[in-house]
């Protein structure tokens, strides 16, 4: 075989790998499964999806189509050939205003789809949690819906024509047929043909015509996605007369890639919404009480109705972005169900939301009625999509698991059956998160289970069939919105009926006779309990590690990534995370592939030192440790600690690279620098000498370098110690860190001058370098050996009244960060006291302003435009915010923060001769663009020095720190 996919390999335009690196990564999904394909194909044509359906049946093995890799049931995990269509099939092909239709590849975001339509006052209704790196085909394979269900209902109301490659290789066109057009198909002496004429035979059929009426779930039950959608085809013309015409594409909706192909997607948009929405997060006591008021609401029709349970709470409090989001929350509520109603104005919207308090305060339902508008609906429906993957942060080996967590009863219904639900539960010494779609009948719940365990795998299949028996009892769905895959296809027989479940295996079949298309999924699935992530008494070894892993070791923060793919968000919908993959949209790049890299090797390797794989380290490669993952992934899993620990383990058995020592130790050359600055800088300068030492050093040559000041900041606050001219005030310490003091050390001087002018006495105490170079390049038990002199020295010195403020963010940040996971033990306490009174210099005059001791009638009133970017680490640790508050101080500064994530430099990445172009390619992302296209008059912020450096070589801008335009702002 090995020999044939190499002759495939060279047939494609596309990539084709199969590596185990890239097996291992395409292995899982976000579910609880694993398993390894026999290769991974990034095509690029259709021409190259026909050749890998035609190896496949040549060579007895199958094609599993995949998108984003968010599925939660196992869909996209298999044994065959993971076709990856995310990167090259991304096109909006058509868009007609007029008709109110798009036709797209099934690459497409769903919510750069949205962006797109916008500006033509349309949108594409149905909504995922993932909605910002969901895509089209995947909708389309889940038959996907979200939050606004009760509004938009699915995908599948949607899916008006397809384009696809049947099993045979022949490509056929899926779409509204009227009554003769689907008789002639039938008679297609084709794969088509046999396809139609088999529906015909089985829904013309009157005892499966009763059958299927009897078994499938009750028609108030919208979210349906039990099996393949015969009892759907069933009730449309020609079997019913007077019914909508017949449309493949309500089976395909649904079909999890399992009966084609998908090439083209031709989907219905509709009229954007009111542009007024309103969130009423109402406070409950206990979920039964919420779901009960839900009825209530529901008679006002929301566009939503969303539960938020306490477990979720809970986690946000712990979660750096979510906690942001908590503003609204009062008291420990058992239950919080957010309402949304959309309309033209707010007070509409006031009336509305009155009368649903009224309603339900006479219930005795309820304590508490915020109603939110604007940028804070945003937050609510961030805290809430957040859910799935504020679930992985479960510190030990018991998980929310995804096993029951899709099923789907009628709303009226929805009350009982979570009180049976949670009664079964109870009966196996279980509690479960409860979450998601009230307003539709579907509630996402996840009982807590350790599938390490024999018990846990034992009690996974346990749960799964009790509640596959409940929601029979109910005529429900045993998956709304998540779709059957290899999860909960072991059950459809029973939630469908012996006579149907054969009447769909007859429809794959069909379909696909040799089952190429992602086999064992819905029909014929092995039982759910087996191919999991996690082997039943599998036995890890304790890791000596460096870092300190809070209640949890190594492994288990790399197992807290539950594959829910926030990494794979691009540049358009914000954020930082992730910056590689941004740039290069290669799976390999994810956060989350780092982790499952990471969690595959040290589960399993046979070697002594589990870390020492090469294989991890080209994963790790491109992970410029912006801390975006720190706080933007919402499980927590905070892959540059990962990428530290796992550089200092592998050069334990390998050795520490050239470059990599020089890096860690540049205070040592700068303190060398420092004595002959103007020979320094000439060399840097000096265009064949400087090429010289960057391909010695293995730095890129487009790349300058950072160059010394004249004298260092300490030099020049030891020599003016006694003329500072703080007038008696306030005392604080300034952080001299090894940047400022070195290379950016005029911003250092201006610093002090605007603090003293301000009113502030600064003393600069005795510390050394902030460890941040060597935290950089895995060096991290050096980097141990600073932060605990670092702490010793400072901890008495450092309180409320008296803080520590730093100029460069990645460095003063630290003492928040990694200085409490690399602290001894005897100083945790004083390392985690030291780490509140720590602050970028921002953050401490933005509140010194709010305190009333910093005003405007300190500075100009002439007019200036700033346009800012924030430093990754301050939008992870802290926020830029800060920033942009204190530069909007001057009565006529306004500023405007670019939309930007990381800069590209990311300390000495981009100077790496092997990094340079993804470094520039991550600027041109929004920076660069955004630079370039101001007015020459407006002035560009930047906190950190990577980001100003980065800027001028990107752009030919020089970028100011924030303390330098507060400081020529002085009066």
């Amino acid at each position: 075989m090995k020999e044939k996919l190499q002759e495939l390999a060279g047939l494609l335009e596309g990539d084709f790998f199969t590596d185990d690196t890239m097996r291992i990564l395409y292995a899982t999904d976000a579910s609880a499964y694993r398993e390894m394909p026999l290769a991974v194909a990034i095509p690029k044509t259709t021409a190259d999806i026909k050749k890998l359906i035609q190896f496949a049946h040549q060579n007895n093995t199958s094609v599993i189509p995949r998108t984003a890799g968010t599925s939660l049931a196992g869909q996209v995990v298999g044994n065959g050939i993971i076709v990856d269509v995310s990167k090259n099939f991304t096109n909006i092909i058509e868009l007609n205003k007029e008709e109110h239709w798009v036709r797209v590849q099934p690459g497409v975001i769903r919510d750069e789809l949205n962006m797109f339509l916008k500006p033509h006052g349309l949108f594409f209704g149905p909504e995922t949690s993932t909605a910002n790196r969901a895509m089209i085909g995947g909708m389309v394979g889940n038959n996907s819906c979200g939050s606004n269900s009760v509004v938009y209902r699915s995908t599948r109301e949607h899916l008006l024509e397809v384009k696809a490659i049947l099993s045979d290789g022949t490509e056929a066109e899926f779409k509204t047929l009227s009554n003769d057009d689907f008789h002639a198909k039938c008679e297609l002496n084709t794969l088509e043909g046999k396809i139609y004429n088999n529906i015909r035979g089985i829904l013309s059929n009157y005892d499966n015509q009763q059958e299927i009426r009897k078994q499938f779930p009750k028609k108030s039950v919208e979210r349906r996605n039990t099996g393949y959608a015969i009892d759907l085809l069933l009730e449309k013309s020609p079997f019913v007369a007077g019914m909508p015409d017949f449309n493949f594409c309500d089976l395909i909706a649904g079909s999890e890639g399992t009966l084609a192909f998908l090439t083209e997607i031709k989907l219905n948009v509709v009229p954007l919404p009111p542009k007024e929405t309103g969130l009423l997060c109402v406070h409950f006591n206990s979920i039964d009480e919420s779901l009960r008021a839900n009825l209530i609401a529901l008679k006002y029709k929301p566009s939503a109705s969303e539960l938020i349970d306490h477990y979720i709470l809970e986690c946000t409090k712990d979660n750096i972005e979510q906690n942001k989001n908590r503003f609204f929350v009062q008291g420990d509520p058992g239950a919080i169900l957010v309402v949304e109603f959309v309309k033209n104005t707010r007070e509409e919207i006031t009336a509305i939301c009155s009368q649903v308090e009224a309603d339900m305060r006479a219930a005795g339902l309820g304590y508490h009625f915020p109603l939110l508008f604007g940028n804070d609906t945003k937050k609510i429906w961030t805290l809430r999509k957040a859910g799935l993957g504020l679930l992985g942060n479960l510190p030990g080996d018991e998980k929310a698991v995804p096993v029951i967590e899709d099923t789907a009863v009628d709303v009226e219904d929805l009350p009982a059956y979570i009180r049976e639900f949670n009664e079964i539960l109870v009966k196996y010494d279980l509690h479960a998160v409860h979450y998601a779609h009230a307003g539709s009948g579907e509630i996402h719940l996840r009982p807590i289970i350790n599938l390490k365990t024999e018990e846990g795998n034992h009690l996974f299949k346990t749960i799964a069939q009790e509640i596959a028996t409940l929601v029979k009892k109910y005529d429900g769905s045993l998956s709304g919105e998540h779709g059957d895959g290899r999860l909960r296809g072991e059950f459809i027989e029973q939630m469908v009926g012996p006579k149907n479940y054969q009447l769909l295996k007859q429809v794959k079949n069909t379909w696909d006779p040799q089952h190429i298309f992602n086999p064992n999924k819905i029909v014929d699935t092995p039982p759910m309990n087996s191919m999991l992530r996690y082997t039943p008494g599998q036995q890890t070894p304790k890791f000596n590690t460096i870092f300190r892993y809070h209640n949890q070791d190594v492994l288990q923060h790399a197992e807290q990534c539950n594959g829910s793919g926030d990494c794979r968000k691009t540049q358009l919908s914000g954020g930082s995370m992730c910056p590689s993959f941004m740039a290069t949209r290669n799976e390999k790049d994810t956060t989350r592939a780092r982790a499952n890299i990471l969690r595959e090797f040290l589960t399993n390797s046979t070697k002594v030192n589990r870390f020492n794989h090469k294989e991890i380290y080209e994963v790790m490669d491109l992970c410029l440790s912006c801390k975006a993952c720190k706080s933007e992934c919402p499980s927590n899993v905070d892959v540059a600690k990962l990428k530290a620990e796992f550089l200092q383990q592998y050069y334990d058995t390998n050795g520490v690279p050239f470059r990599s020592k020089l890096i860690a130790n540049f205070t040592k050359s700068a303190q060398l620098g420092a004595l002959v600055p103007g020979q320094y800088n000439f060399a840097m300068t000096n265009k064949p000498i400087s090429n010289l030492i960057k391909k010695l050093s293995g730095f890129a040559v487009k790349r300058s370098m950072p160059l010394m000041y004249t004298t260092t900041l300490q030099n020049w606050q030891r020599k003016r110690r006694n003329t500072s001219s703080g007038d008696g005030g306030r005392t604080v310490y300034l952080f001299c860190d090894e940047f400022t003091n070195y290379n950016d050390t005029s911003i250092g001087i201006k610093a002090i001058l605007l603090l003293e002018k301000l009113g502030y006495n600064v003393i600069i105490p005795a510390h050394l370098e902030s460890g941040r170079t060597w935290l950089s390049k895995g060096l991290i038990r050096k980097a141990k050996t600073i932060v605990n002199k670092n702490i010793a020295a400072l901890k008495d010195m450092i309180t409320e009244d008296t803080p520590l403020i730093g100029i460069e963010p990645s460095a003063i940040l630290t003492f928040r960060d990694e200085y409490i996971d690399l602290a001894n033990d005897d100083l945790l306490e004083a390392a985690k006291k030291l780490s509140k009174n720590v602050f970028i210099i921002d953050e401490f005059i933005a509140a010194e302003i709010k305190r009333g001791h910093i005003s405007a009638d300190q500075f100009t009133t002439d007019e200036k435009q700033i346009l800012l970017h924030g430093h990754c680490q301050q939008k992870s640790l802290s926020s830029v915010a800060y920033t942009a508050d204190i530069l909007s101080l001057p009565k006529n500064y306004t500023v405007q923060t670019i939309p930007s994530g990381c800069c590209g430099m990311a300390g000495s990445f981009g100077y790496e001769k092997e990094h340079y172009d993804l470094s520039m390619q991550i600027g041109e992302l929004v920076l660069f663009p955004a630079v370039r296209n101001k007015k020459a008059e407006v002035i560009v912020a930047a906190p950190g020095t990577s980001c100003r450096h980065q800027i001028k070589d990107g752009t030919q801008v020089h970028a100011k720190h924030p303390v330098e335009i507060l400081y020529e702002a002085l009066v």
